[in-house]
């Protein structure tokens, strides 16, 4: 089992920027996929991005591209998700995620093909 705990989360402005963090613990190398996941109230979880643990390969959805990166601190077990030209569409809780499992890039990207959750950190941006 692995245990995330995400932080970096608060209230900006349309426009901003934000890091969040993930670290992770426990039986971290059994990892295969980890991912960044998001929850608006009334709204069900999405994929947000995906990094392939062994190969640093990544996804995400066509909503973030080109805002958002994630990456990740091998040293530090620590996974990120940097948030640029944020907007208020952007705003819910961010979950950081992890995997077991070999994942299709699609499938990397939905959330039952993943088996660790973190408790969330919420993201509010304001216009």
């Amino acid at each position: 089992q692995v245990q995330l705990v995400e932080s970096g989360g608060g209230s900006v402005q349309a426009g901003g920027s934000l890091r969040l963090s993930c670290a992770a613990s426990g039986y971290t190398y059994s990892t295969y996929v980890m991912g960044w996941f998001r929850q608006a109230p009334g709204k069900e979880r999405e994929g947000v991005a995906s990094l392939y643990t062994s190969a640093a390969v990544t996804y995400y959805a066509d909503s973030v591209q080109g805002r958002f990166t994630i990456s990740r601190d091998n040293v530090k077990n620590t996974l990120y998700l940097q948030m640029n030209n944020l907007k208020p569409e952007d705003t819910a809780m961010y979950y950081c995620a992890a995997s077991t499992s070999s994942l299709s890039a699609r499938s990397s990207l939905v959330p039952e093909r993943y088996n660790s959750w973190g408790q969330g950190t919420q993201v509010t941006v304001s216009s």
